[in-house]
């Protein structure tokens, strides 16, 4: 059971909550300046997500103490995602109706928490920028793939989101989420699948069992 209790609330706290104990911002908060090719690539990566409407894909989670998970995710922009952990986990996260809400079936236990405060909030948004409200704070490309890392403006110490792309071509395969206490928590994308219909019963939020 410890283990269990562990492993969710680092899932809450490192990949989909990021509002744990704030840090001061620190230089790597700053937005960068970046070059006009750099530039180049955000607003193309920019356009890419917001031409996103549908997403499937495996999953490979590590979490922050080096525990790794599988299982099947998908998203249909925007507002609604959905992670099924492959058995033996009993976890699953649906995003939908502005709210995440996250099951541990073995205690039928619910959390909700509010979409906008997630850090992957930021890739269901129907105007998705990465500007304005979001800064981009790191650019590395290098090796065919490009590093976008992003935070909240307005509160650049709630954790910062690093986006993954392929460069060739330009495709998603991941993320990195580190949260306020610096914890980090990596998905990498496999097999993924864009564009179709994906069935919306998915995305009925759980709810515990009477």
């Amino acid at each position: 059971m410890t283990n269990r209790v562990f492993f969710r609330a680092a899932i809450l706290a490192s990949l989909f909550s990021v509002t744990a104990l704030p840090f001061a911002p620190s230089a790597s908060a700053a937005a960068i300046q970046l070059r006009p090719t750099e530039q180049g690539w955000v607003d193309r990566i920019q356009d890419a997500l917001g031409h996103v409407t549908t997403l499937q894909a495996r999953f490979l989670q590590t979490a922050p103490d080096g525990k790794t998970s599988t299982g099947t995710a998908t998203l249909d922009r925007p507002g609604r995602m959905r992670f099924d952990y492959d058995k033996p986990s009993p976890l699953l996260l649906v995003a939908n109706d502005g709210k995440v809400v996250f099951q541990d079936r073995s205690v039928d236990q619910v959390t909700v928490m509010p979409l906008d405060r997630t850090p992957l909030g930021l890739l269901l948004r129907p105007d998705l920028r990465l500007s304005g409200d979001v800064t981009v704070t790191g650019f590395e490309h290098t090796g065919g793939r490009i590093n976008l890392r992003v935070v909240r403006t307005d509160n650049p110490g709630e954790g910062a989101l690093t986006l993954v792309f392929s460069d060739n071509p330009l495709s998603l395969l991941g993320w990195v989420v580190v949260d306020a206490q610096g914890r980090t928590t990596t998905i990498a994308l496999s097999g993924v699948h864009l564009g179709g219909q994906v069935s919306q019963s998915l995305f009925i939020l759980p709810k515990p069992e009477n």
